[in-house]
């Protein structure tokens, strides 16, 4: 018991001061908000083509590095930046890759939820990584509850949703009795690509393509899955802890 205690001490901290320290060493690999050099582009690269005039769907982006390379032009690529939560769908869609980061709420908003926000997650037809990145928010390093934010078993508890996979047709209406479950006013968060817009199972006739338009959402966080922190800064910034807008 002693040596346990011991080792405890010797690790120091390992809970994240986020945001107060946004400067993160992420590992190498990390794939974070996707840019795109407008001058490079010509529009017929798979991660622009169909829109007028080109632009990328981070809805849509699976971050893979095969999406970057299939430009031949060079000019769609990764940073390093971990902040892309949108307050809305359209916010997703941008010429260059930089996106208007999520607002907060309004003052009456804030009020009810500003100091405890307790969420249900509803698995509408996931291949489980974005639950993967949610169950990592509640581990020490994330540490989630000391936000005041929480995960309930119940709908009837919770203050909103929290919303992953491409809703296929066997969660439809499992999916819109649980928002209804919820006690208005409550909020809705579109986690990951398939959340989005279908992700990589878009177009298919056994899915949504994402969150259908009648269950509103007040927070898209883009990514397959996205990163942990990804997620909770989008939870703080429409929370109002972090400033409206700042990066």
């Amino acid at each position: 018991m002693l040596d346990l205690i011991r080792n405890r001490l010797r690790q120091g901290m390992r809970t994240l001061s986020y945001p107060k320290e946004p400067a993160l060493a992420l590992p190498e690999r990390f794939r974070g908000r996707p840019s795109r050099d407008p001058s490079r582009c010509v529009g017929d690269c798979p991660a622009c083509a169909g829109r007028t005039p080109p632009a990328l769907d981070l809805g849509a982006c699976l971050f893979s590095p095969e999406e970057a390379a299939a430009c031949a032009q060079g000019a769609v690529g990764y940073t390093r930046d971990h902040r892309m939560a949108v307050t809305s769908r359209d916010a997703l869609v941008t010429s260059t890759g930089e996106v208007a980061l999520a607002r907060a709420l309004d003052e009456r908003g804030r009020r009810l939820f500003g100091r405890s926000l307790r969420l249900r997650s509803v698995v509408a037809g996931s291949c489980g990584g974005c639950e993967a990145e949610l169950v990592a928010l509640g581990n020490v390093v994330f540490d989630l509850a000391r936000f005041g934010v929480q995960f309930v078993a119940s709908p009837r508890h919770a203050d909103g949703l929290v919303i992953t996979g491409a809703v296929n047709v066997n969660m439809r209406l499992a999916l819109q009795k649980t928002y209804d479950a919820v006690p208005a006013p409550k909020l809705v968060l579109a986690v990951g690509a398939c959340a989005a817009s279908g992700g990589p199972f878009r177009g298919s006739p056994e899915v949504a393509g994402g969150v259908p338009p009648e269950i509103p959402v007040d927070l898209w966080v883009p990514g397959c899955p996205p990163h942990p922190l990804t997620i909770l800064d989008g939870v703080l910034r429409l929370l109002g802890t972090i400033e409206n807008g700042a990066r």
